[in-house]
């Protein structure tokens, strides 16, 4: 036991540990590969209480040294980048190559939080622009919220969470963290990089570890002034139940879809579907789900996908080449079975996949498929993507808005008039044309309509999540 790396509490600044210990076990080959204390009510209560006695000597910290704080946990994560890669291949059975995107990617969302922070300003007011008013020096400008509670998935267990904490700690705030179960020794390292670093702030960040009660006794205790979660529909529910009178940001589920239009280049959608669908295993919010594609391209298009799902290496996330691994756990390889075995009943069909492998589920193309099977209607967060044959775009945009669900659509065509139709149609937060609507940049803002959330992710709009306007007259 002493060779499996352990993940620690930290209560502020204060590095603890505790008897009981939960495991961590690889999805891959149900290897231990981390531990990790197991929280209580009783040590959430400890840490809010520490945050919310550390608001004041975060709030004074001076920009420059917020500043200078996310950029030397980004320059510290870059140097370990093969550590921290290693780790999530681990914990959550994220292909290598993927995982070191994943790193890459955390380092430059927090470097883009140091950049924003610096246009985090407000602007002045004209006060008597009505015969009512008279002229002021007038002004607003952002501070701080307090505390913001964090409670972050287990799909991207790094970046998801730079996504909150550089932002609420680089606004002047304290933070306490969940991260997912999955993942503790991921968090632990990269928080780690925070409480260790010359310019942070005194007991800013804290991190717990567990599930339900550690969660809920963060979103229902009136200490957090912001709870930011990443999740599912179910839970965020119950966070907007328990939160009370507080600020909830909520990223939640998605059943992106795309359109293939007739004027599209096939070959170019089929490799990028084939990604979209199948990247980490189908377990994102933005996975390509359902694909909309027009009749006269139909077959096309379909032996197109086929081909290159089959191309796609499946197997051990520790070599270079593998591009899909096992889903995260036993429950989720039941509920991808059960979806396609009701799929097959309703009448549709697997052109490649829709089997267990050894231990991975291989990645399906389910064709057929139509409006009533529950396949297209709920969320699969697995490696399955439905296709539909649809006669028009008018259909398409119909049947892709049909949903309970907002988060990202895209159409592959070649027609300018319809690309500006589709920007215009398309109910949901973001819109890719002639990419899959599984592309983020970290810089763009991110969220969605409907079920799939409230407020924006990305540094420039966390921010704003993260603080509050004052609004000053001085006469």
């Amino acid at each position: 036991m002493s060779t499996i790396p352990q993940a620690k509490i930290f209560f502020g600044s204060k590095e603890e540990n505790k008897t009981v210990q939960k495991e961590r076990r690889s999805p891959f080959d149900n290897a231990v590969v981390s531990t990790a204390p197991l929280c209580t009510a009783e040590d959430t209560k400890r840490a809010l209480h520490i945050a919310k006695e550390a608001t004041k000597t975060a709030a004074d910290a001076p920009l420059s040294q917020r500043i200078l704080w996310l950029e030397d946990v980004a320059e510290k994560l870059a140097n370990q980048k093969e550590v921290f890669a290693l780790m999530l291949a681990k914990e959550v059975a994220k292909p290598i190559s993927f995982a070191r995107i994943e790193v890459e990617r955390c380092v430059e969302t927090v470097k883009l939080t140091a950049m924003e922070l610096a246009h985090l300003h407000g602007e002045t007011i004209p006060t008597d622009v009505m015969p009512s008013g008279k002229k002021t020096l007038a002004y607003y400008r952002r501070e701080p919220v307090g505390v913001v509670a964090c409670i972050t998935p287990f799909n991207f267990p790094l970046n998801l969470v730079a996504h909150k904490i550089a932002p609420a700690l680089g606004a002047g705030n304290t933070v306490v963290l969940k991260p997912t179960p999955e993942a503790p020794m991921v968090a632990y390292m990269f928080a780690k990089l925070f409480v260790e670093s010359k310019y942070a702030s005194k007991d800013a960040l804290s991190v717990l570890y567990g599930d339900v009660e550690v969660g809920s006794t963060m979103v229902s205790s009136d200490i957090p002034r912001v709870i930011s979660f990443t999740g599912s529909v179910p839970v965020g529910k119950i966070i907007t139940q328990q939160a009370g009178i507080k600020k909830v940001s909520l990223e939640l589920g998605g059943n992106a879809a795309t359109y293939i239009d007739k004027s599209a280049d096939l070959e170019l959608a089929a490799k990028r579907c084939a990604f979209g669908a199948f990247y980490n295993s189908g377990q994102v919010c933005i996975s390509l789900q359902r694909i909309y594609v027009n009749e006269d391209v139909y077959n096309e298009f379909a032996t197109l996908i086929a081909t290159e799902t089959n191309a796609l290496k499946v197997g051990s996330p520790y070599e270079e080449d593998t591009f899909l691994g096992p889903l995260i756990d036993d429950e989720s390889q039941q509920r991808a079975n059960g979806w396609i075995a009701s799929a097959k009943k309703e009448g549709a069909r697997a052109l490649t996949g829709g089997t267990q492998g050894e231990n991975i589920f291989l990645p399906t193309v389910m064709a057929d498929v139509t409006d009533e099977m529950k396949i297209i209607c709920e969320e699969v967060f697995a490696p399955i993507v439905s296709l539909v044959k649809v006669p028009s775009y008018e259909v398409a945009i119909e049947k892709m808005n049909d949903s309970p669900y907002g988060l990202q659509f895209s159409i592959f065509t070649n027609d300018l008039s319809l690309i500006q139709r589709f920007i215009d149609d398309a109910q949901c937060g973001g819109v890719v044309v002639n990419d899959i609507p599984t592309l983020r940049f970290d810089v763009q803002p991110y969220g969605g309509s409907k079920l799939s959330g409230v407020g924006r992710e990305g540094p420039r709009w966390a921010l704003e999540e993260f603080t509050e306007v004052k609004s000053v007259v001085i006469c």
